[in-house]
């Protein structure tokens, strides 16, 4: 622009632009002489040069502090402190090395690191027959599910504390008004035994969920009653000519596979219900890969983040009040009832309950028939 307005084009650019007349009377030199337009700010080697270069072993000094191999180690001065890019940088000082946090944050993306969260995948020893029983309970389901016949998974959701407690997640509140939660996560002692509130789910695979929440104990007895609400309020309409049902379950807690009781109320369920009750357990290890984990309870513990769970009828109200885009639907009540723990029951009277073990691990998966007499 400069050279295209001729003599004073210098002046008035300058003037226009506020750029200094060193740098205009430069770059007109340099339009001048040939040099061809760039993207560069800096003609190439211009600059300081990196940090690494200059100060040799930063690089590894620092991967060393954050290596997974090598962190942690006894002679770590960061054994047992939060490595964050400010330690870091300060650590990589007391070692002689000039480095700002900035610095360190940049070398980390550099040398591929990140900010992340463990990850929950270790599930120690792997039954053999893991995979084997995987596939046995997709089978049953597959089955199932093609012949138009219920399916359901069960267990129970983590046990929430009633009271005026902080709940993890945010909402929106008013700028500068977050509600006043309590400061410490004690139970309240007035409420006595009945501080906590227990869901148990019922997740139906063709996404409807059922969600009994008692405030006594989880018991095998509290598990059973709930599948039957969920039969007699929502499995019965839907399903009103199956004769059977599938329930794929954890291998422990309340519906474990070595619970006595659990197969005691089941009997006494496929009695009343006239259904033959199916049970297919997940190995032990293995409760993540339970469908109502990541298609129910999730879903339940997003739509209540940052919420007080501050009696059982907003627990409720939370729960029903779950949907998703592709089509979830809850519902929920509660169960008054009390459940007194430390049931027996006897080999008598499981011997008296018509339960076939399936070929393929009969201890995982057996079906329960209401007695013919």
């Amino acid at each position: 622009m400069a050279v295209a307005l001729g003599r004073g084009g210098q002046a008035r650019v300058v003037e226009a632009s506020g750029m200094s007349s060193h740098t205009m009377w430069k770059a007109t030199k340099e339009v001048r002489s040939g040099v061809e337009v760039s993207d560069r700010v800096r003609a190439e080697g211009g600059g300081d040069r990196p940090a690494i270069d200059k100060q040799s072993g930063l690089i590894e000094a620092l991967d060393e502090l954050v290596h997974p191999d090598t962190r942690g180690t006894p002679m770590s001065a960061l054994r047992w402190t939060l490595k964050s890019t400010y330690e870091l940088a300060g650590e990589l000082q007391d070692r002689g090395y000039r480095a700002s946090a900035e610095l360190v944050r940049r070398l980390l993306h550099q040398m591929g690191y990140s900010l992340q969260a463990p990850a929950k995948q270790n599930e120690g020893t792997a039954h053999p027959d893991r995979d084997g029983q995987f596939a046995y309970i997709n089978a049953q389901v597959v089955e199932r599910l093609a012949g138009g016949e219920p399916v359901i998974s069960v267990d129970t959701k983590k046990k929430e504390l009633i009271g005026n407690f902080a709940n993890g997640g945010r909402e929106w509140q008013p700028g500068g008004e977050p509600t006043r939660v309590n400061v410490h996560d004690f139970a309240d002692r007035a409420l006595g035994e009945f501080a906590k509130a227990i869901p148990y789910g019922i997740y139906d695979i063709g996404n409807e969920g059922w969600v009994s929440v008692g405030d006594t104990a989880d018991t095998a007895e509290f598990a059973v009653e709930s599948i039957r609400r969920w039969w007699n309020t929502l499995g019965r309409d839907r399903f009103p000519d199956a004769s059977r049902l599938l329930i794929t379950a954890d291998a422990g807690g309340s519906n474990g596979y070595r619970v006595r009781a659990w197969k005691w109320y089941l009997a006494c369920l496929a009695e009343e219900t006239g259904l033959e009750i199916t049970v297919c357990h997940y190995p032990p290890g293995t409760s993540k890969w339970n469908k109502i984990e990541h298609r129910l309870f999730s879903f339940i513990s997003m739509n209540w983040r940052g919420r007080s769970l501050t009696d059982i009828r907003t627990i409720v109200e939370l729960i029903s009040a779950t949907k998703t885009k592709t089509g979830l639907t809850v519902q929920a009540a509660y169960d008054p009832n009390w459940y007194p723990t430390g049931e027996k029951i006897s080999d008598a009277t499981l011997a008296s309950i018509d339960l076939t073990p399936h070929q393929w691990h009969g201890e995982w998966n057996y079906t329960i028939a209401p007695n013919e007499e």
